[in-house]
C-alpha cells in the first residue's frame, strides 16, 4: 500500500494571508487553514517528501515524522524549497545524508540558496545531502516507483510525479502535454493544483482542473495549491464532482 499525506495545501503565501480579513481567512474552519503546499508519500519501509517550503519543520511535527528516505523537488520557488536546511534533523536522528531528487536546474538553484551546504569546509551542524539529477525517466527510492511528469508552470519546466503507478501528484502547473498526459490517464488518484475561479498566468483554476480531470478519468480527484480566493472549503466543495474532492492538510489518502 502507498499513502500520501498532504502537508500543506496552500499557495505561496499560504492560507490565511497576512493582514487579509476576507471570510476565508478569517474562517474557524480548520479546513480553511493552509501551509504551503507538499505532501509526504510512504510506505510499510520508505518514507518520501516532495517539496520542502517555509513549513517543512512544522509539518514534520504535526505529523510526527521520524524517518526521510529522500526529498524530491517540483521546481525551484522559494515556497517549495526554503524549508530544505531543516533536513538536518534526519541527519541528526538517522546517523546519514538524505538523498535530494531534483532536476539539473533546481540543483544550480539549491547550490546557489544553499551554498553553505556545499562548501569544503563545512561550518558543524550544516544539512548533509546527497543530490541526484532527475531526468524524464523513472527512479526508485527504497520500494517506491516514481515517474516524473514533465508541466510548465507558466514558461518555467517544473515536474510533477506518479508514485508506484497508482498516486500522481501535480502542483505549480498550468499546462500538460499530451504526451505527459497519457502517463496518467485512468489513474487511481490524481492530485492537481486550482489555485482559483479566476484566470491565473501560471496555475489552473477550478475550471481548468476539472476539465483535465474529466479527459483523464482518475478513480478519485483531489484539488490542491488552494488559494484563498477561491473560496471556503465547506462551499467550494459542494460545487464538485463526486469524486473530486478539495484537500486540506493533513488529509490522508492511500492505494493498495
Amino acid at each position: 500500500m502507498v499513502e500520501l499525506i498532504f502537508l500543506g495545501t496552500g499557495t505561496s503565501q499560504g492560507v490565511p494571508l497576512i493582514g487579509c480579513n476576507c471570510s476565508v481567512c478569517v474562517s474557524s474552519d480548520l479546513r480553511d487553514k493552509r501551509l504551503r503546499s507538499s505532501v509526504l508519500v510512504k510506505t510499510e519501509n520508505t518514507t518520501i517528501v516532495v517539496d520542502t517550503g517555509p513549513d517543512f519543520r512544522q509539518q514534520m511535527l504535526r505529523e510526527n515524522v521520524k524517518k526521510l528516505d529522500a526529498v524530491l523537488f517540483t521546481h525551484e520557488h522559494k515556497d517549495h524549497i526554503a524549508g530544505l536546511d531543516d533536513i538536518r534533523a534526519f541527519n541528526f536522528i538517522m546517523k546519514k545524508k538524505i538523498p535530494v531528487y531534483a532536476s539539473k536546474r533546481v540543483i544550480t538553484s539549491i547550490q546557489r540558496e544553499f551554498y553553505y551546504i556545499f562548501q569544503e569546509e563545512k561550518y558543524p551542524g550544516v544539512p548533509e545531502i546527497d543530490i541526484f539529477e532527475i531526468n524524464n525517466q523513472f527512479f526508485c527510492v527504497g520500494d517506491i516507483h516514481i515517474q516524473p511528469i514533465e508541466l510548465l508552470h507558466y514558461q518555467l519546466p517544473v515536474l510533477g510525479f506518479i508514485f508506484n503507478h497508482k498516486i500522481a501528484y501535480i502542483t505549480d502547473a498550468n499546462y500538460i502535454s499530451d504526451k505527459e498526459k497519457e502517463k496518467i490517464k485512468n489513474i487511481d488518484i490524481l492530485i492537481i493544483n486550482a489555485l482559483r475561479k479566476e484566470k491565473h498566468v501560471s496555475h489552473f483554476t477550478l475550471q481548468e482542473a476539472l476539465e483535465i480531470i474529466s479527459e483523464i478519468k482518475p478513480q478519485r480527484a483531489f484539488l490542491t495549491h488552494i488559494s484563498h480566493q477561491l473560496g471556503k472549503h465547506e462551499e467550494v466543495s459542494k460545487e464538485l464532482p463526486d469524486n473530486v474532492f478539495l484537500s486540506f492538510d493533513g488529509l490522508k489518502v492511500s492505494c493498495s
